[in-house]
């Protein structure tokens, strides 16, 4: 009689909880230290530290963190320190249009930023600078809006960024001030068993114009993890008009949170448009508030995974007034066992009558181990409304691979067309043709993949 044979495996069990950040009170005052900050923002540091000691971490019996399971996080093991002195890419630094930017800002934590192109913007009023300048110089600005549209009681990564935050951009236009060149920044950090924390604070004020850009970008360590935790804060005054262009292209050892909100006044335009490759996982909390009769906001996002990547994206476009409008249209596409969440809500509050709403998720599977989760959602409590949704997960077309194969194209080539014409919707959106060129480099790196 034969000896049986007992294989046991070495699976990777997960953790039961996710571990807490390392950082203490005494952390918390460091970064206050650094930065020279005046009593109130200590304080307001203070209080955020104390929120987020009160707040588990989330879990998966959370709704919105049900498809997105962070117990792997190595919170426990992260530490706050320089980004390693590795050159930024040079193609983050292209110009966007012809010649040289208006304004580029580089930001490299526990470096000094770099900033170039000022002298214009001075000129008109413009604040455009790195955080530890806006806390020296600019603090009745903070004093108005900082904290008023993503709060600290948003959860416990908002707390977190806002105890422990020392990078980012203030970014002030005053009213009636039109800027024909994009606006660039770029937060560069290189590093492995570290925690970044960024925030920006866009305000542009009535009657003004202007597009800005910023990504934030690593390469790819195999050392380690690292996070970045993120707060975005945006206002829109009366009949302003902003285009609000992210793109995240962070390495595949980086954890990445953001909330991410808009406050759009009477008569203003967002146009907020966000492509998303990188990062080991993101969860995304973006949201925009039309709080006055005729604002506006249009959001047009591509994200493209694969590998292991976990990218969860949670939008909510929130109607306030009457004759408000919004348009989302959000477009992914998956190979390997990557995966996408998206979970969309329209809300309608009441007397927000002739309301016009439209939200779309499209996904494309490029790999039978790839998955897609796409939630849409309506909450109408108003009865003279236009609000539609729609979300879909697909492969790619035998039929059309199969014509265009016949007017000899080989398969790789039909298929990275098909690919390619899928989001162009989104690119057409894109202002620049700078801008655009990065954004379809960053897809054409996936598509070297497929």
């Amino acid at each position: 009689m034969s000896q049986s044979t007992i294989i046991r495996s070495r699976r990777k069990t997960q953790p039961k909880v996710t571990p807490e950040f390392p950082f203490t009170e005494a952390d918390v005052l460091q970064a206050s230290n650094r930065l020279g900050e005046p009593t109130w923002l200590v304080d307001r540091r203070l209080k955020a530290w104390e929120r987020y000691q009160s707040l588990p971490m989330p879990t998966t019996k959370d709704e919105p963190w049900r498809r997105t399971d962070i117990r792997s996080l190595p919170a426990d093991e992260l530490v706050i320190k320089s980004a390693e002195a590795t050159p930024v890419d040079s193609e983050l630094s292209q110009p966007l249009v012809n010649g040289r930017d208006e304004w580029l800002l580089t930001i490299r934590p526990g470096h000094p930023p770099i900033l170039e192109g000022t002298q214009k913007l001075e000129e008109l009023g413009v604040v455009a600078v790195d955080w530890a300048t806006a806390v020296r110089e600019h603090e009745g600005i903070l004093k108005d809006h900082l904290g008023k549209i993503v709060s600290d009681e948003d959860g416990k990564f908002s707390a977190l960024t806002s105890a422990m935050v020392e990078y980012g951009v203030l970014l002030y236009v005053p009213p009636g001030i039109e800027i024909e060149q994009p606006l660039h920044s770029i937060l560069w950090v290189p590093g492995t068993q570290a925690a970044y924390f960024s925030r920006l604070l866009l305000i542009i004020g009535e009657g003004s114009s202007v597009t800005y850009v910023h990504e934030a970008a690593s390469p790819t360590s195999s050392d380690g993890a690292s996070a970045h935790v993120g707060i975005v804060e945006i206002h829109l005054a009366k009949e302003a008009k902003f285009n609000f262009i992210e793109f995240q292209s962070l390495g595949r050892h980086i954890w990445n949170f953001t909330h991410e909100r808009a406050h759009v006044g009477q008569q203003a335009r967002l146009d907020w448009i966000y492509g998303g490759v990188g990062s080991h996982l993101t969860k995304n909390f973006t949201e925009f508030n039309l709080l006055a009769e005729g604002a506006e906001a249009r959001m047009s996002a591509f994200y493209f995974a694969d590998g292991v990547q976990h990218l969860d994206h949670d939008t909510q476009q929130n109607h306030l007034a009457p004759n408000t409008t919004s348009d989302l249209l959000f477009k992914g596409a998956l190979l390997d066992r990557s995966r996408s969440v998206w979970q969309g809500m329209i809300y309608v509050a009441p007397g927000a009558q002739m309301t016009d709403g439209y939200q779309a998720n499209r996904n494309l599977i490029l790999n039978k181990n790839a998955r897609a989760d796409s939630i849409p959602g309506l909450e109408i409590l108003a009865d003279d409304v236009r609000c539609t949704h729609g979300a879909t997960v697909g492969q790619l077309e035998e039929e059309t691979i199969f014509y265009l194969m016949s007017r000899g194209l080989p398969r790789p080539v039909a298929e990275r067309m098909m690919i390619e014409g899928f989001f162009a919707s989104v690119i057409e959106r894109v202002p620049f043709e700078g801008v655009q060129a990065r954004f379809q480099g960053m897809i054409e790196d996936k598509l070297s993949k497929v």
